[in-house]
């Protein structure tokens, strides 16, 4: 393993300038449209029942299965493409349009079989409603490709946030009414519906899908790769949902099911917006022949910052953080998510490492770190499942860091990246949530006789003010470094230095 490449002085491109302005637009409205998001969600999450989220989690794992077919690998070719006309942009269109009407029209078809599957027959309808988000795939995908190409994250900023009110209004009006479970079903296809339209008004596309796929050879290779890559990944992410539903009630898989999601809203809401805009932003470096090693641990090191004490804290507080969220009939989750939210950093950190190897056109290790997922998660989870729901849990703590471990030794590799600089990097991060662990157990004994919010609002500061103290202490440039880059510095370059 080669050390690490020195620290490059950024240059007058403005292209740090232009990382650093989308960073911010597409993580920030990712934020602000999950709190629009998470308003909705608890007070939908209080109304409905746990066998309501059982049946979602149900077709969840179906679309979740077909979607790998969706064409979003073959918008994606675009962005790492060195130049692109406008007959390729229509052949990806034209693409993304037979891929999805095939999706829709196959869920449609397998609806009574999955039904008979879970041996649950509303599910059967719910998969045919639901058949109407890949027919807005297309109108999604391309635009928010060719906008992510220019590195232009504000107007999709924008159209989440719309979204994220439209969905969040159309969850909670159907919970009120008494839909159940379809105010689950209907808040995800009126959000596509307006992502869709946003899109391609904000991308000004114009372009006519174009069926004649001759000369498009290189689409097909990169997309298929990553393609194989998204199946994969189903594989792994779906197949405890898969597992259990055939051995769970509807009840004990709705627990799980959400406390899973509860689990992956960092994970699985704010991190996907820093690979939209990493991918790009590494592959124009390694147009410019720069290494990516820096840049590669500084945004491993960004992420474990904000991704590491959030779940120590989560584990922690499971107990108050649930009794004030969902109340008393959801108390079968806390020991679920507590468990969960250990797992949950070394989750984050193997996330981030795909855009990297991705973008200086080496998705076969993609390829690899996916296989590999999807072998030990579905194979830990079928051991863990004769344990209930805390055995999948059990499974999360042994396939996790073993997924990780795999990643980034193909990744770092790759890059040419020291683990020599990446722990060094993480090493103040783990000492100050090692701190906090600390203070908010041991300051959690005295109140646990007090009311649910009473103790989330006198641990959840304690937690943070430890640290962020301790962090300060002992590296004061990462929390330097991590306010330079959500404020508009002097020289906006200089945020988005690499790490030294």
């Amino acid at each position: 393993m080669s050390t690490s490449n020195p620290p490059i002085q950024p240059d007058d491109s403005g292209f740090a300038s232009r990382v650093r302005s989308a960073l911010v637009w597409r993580w920030g409205s990712q934020v602000l449209a999950q709190a629009i998001t998470w308003a909705s969600t608890i007070a939908v999450f209080r109304i409905l029942e746990p066998s309501d989220y059982g049946l979602f989690a149900m077709t969840q794992a179906v679309l979740a299965a077909l979607a790998f077919l969706n064409g979003y690998s073959f918008a994606t070719s675009l962005i790492q493409a060195d130049d692109v006309s406008e007959r390729r942009i229509g052949q990806v269109f034209g693409m993304l349009i037979v891929a999805n009407a095939g999706i829709a029209l196959a869920q449609v078809l397998i609806a009574p079989s999955v039904a008979a599957y879970y041996g649950e027959p509303e599910v059967a309808d719910m998969l045919r409603i639901q058949a109407l988000i890949f027919l807005a795939t297309p109108f999604i995908a391309l635009p928010s490709a060719l906008l992510a190409r220019r590195i232009e994250f504000r107007s999709q900023g924008l159209v989440n946030l719309l979204c994220a009110l439209v969905g969040a209004a159309v969850a909670l009006i159907l919970a009120l009414e008494g839909f159940g479970v379809w105010a689950l079903v209907y808040a995800p296809i009126a959000m596509a519906g307006v992502r869709a339209l946003g899109l391609t008004i904000s991308a000004r596309l114009l372009v006519k899908p174009v069926f004649d796929f001759r000369g498009a050879g290189d689409i097909v290779s990169f997309g298929g790769a990553l393609t194989l890559c998204q199946l994969l990944w189903i594989v792994q992410s779906q197949s405890d949902i898969f597992i259990a539903g055939r051995s769970f009630s509807t009840h004990d898989l709705g627990i799980y099911a959400e406390s899973l999601f509860l689990a992956l809203v960092v994970t699985g809401r704010f991190l996907p917006p820093i690979n939209e805009v990493a991918f790009p932003a590494y592959a124009e470096l390694h147009k410019m022949n720069r290494p990516l090693a820096p840049y590669f641990i500084r945004t491993v090191r960004t992420v474990m910052l904000v991704t590491a004490p959030l779940y120590v804290g989560l584990s922690l507080t499971a107990g108050p953080a649930i009794l004030t969220i969902g109340g008393e009939k959801w108390a079968e989750m806390i020991p679920i998510i507590a468990g969960l939210a250990l797992a949950m950093p070394l989750f984050a950190m193997q996330i981030v490492c795909s855009p990297a190897t991705n973008a200086i056109g080496r998705p076969r290790i993609y390829v690899a770190t996916s296989l590999a997922g999807a072998i030990i998660f579905p194979l830990a989870f079928s051991f863990g499942i004769a344990g209930g729901p805390m055995g999948l849990v059990h499974a999360w703590w042994v396939a996790s860091p073993a997924l990780l471990v795999i990643t980034l030794v193909l990744t770092m590799r790759a890059i040419e990246a020291s683990f020599r600089d990446l722990l060094a990097e993480l090493a103040p991060i783990a000492a100050a949530c090692l701190a906090m662990a600390a203070t908010v157990y041991w300051a959690s004994l005295p109140v646990a006789g007090w009311a649910p919010p009473l103790q989330l609002l006198a641990l959840a500061p304690l937690g943070a003010l430890t640290y962020g103290i301790v962090l300060w202490l002992a590296r004061p440039q990462i929390l330097r470094e991590s306010w330079a880059m959500v404020r508009p510095p002097a020289r906006q370059d200089a945020a988005f230095a690499p790490a030294e």
